[in-house]
């Protein structure tokens, strides 16, 4: 038995987003939740939340203990791309890419 939460179009890079992944994969709710607490990252803010609302769908849709749950995956992919033009020197432009991000948490029951 699973329980899943996600977010999609978060204004962060996916590669920026990984990192702080790859720091609450396959720890306990509560340890996850500490760890986001604490890593001075702009995507630790989302993925707190992220994994607050997927053990609150495990507790209260599919009747899990809040005590076992563990984040069993944190993924991330890319979103779509916000392209924008910065003008520079000589008439010219410069490209700045905008990416944005699809998080999914899915919390299981030790």
């Amino acid at each position: 038995m699973e329980a899943k939460a996600s977010v999609k179009f978060v204004r962060i890079s996916p590669r920026k987003v990984g990192i702080v992944c790859e720091q609450i994969r396959g720890k306990s709710v509560k340890d996850a939740e500490a760890i986001l607490a604490l890593i001075p990252k702009a995507a630790s803010d989302p993925l707190a939340k992220l994994v607050h609302a997927a053990a609150a769908n495990a507790e209260n849709n599919h009747g899990m203990d809040p005590e076992k749950l563990y984040v069993a995956e944190a993924l991330v992919s890319p979103g779509p791309i916000i392209k924008r033009f910065r003008p520079v020197s000589k008439g010219r432009a410069h490209h700045i890419m905008k990416r944005t991000s699809h998080m999914t948490i899915v919390v299981k029951e030790r």
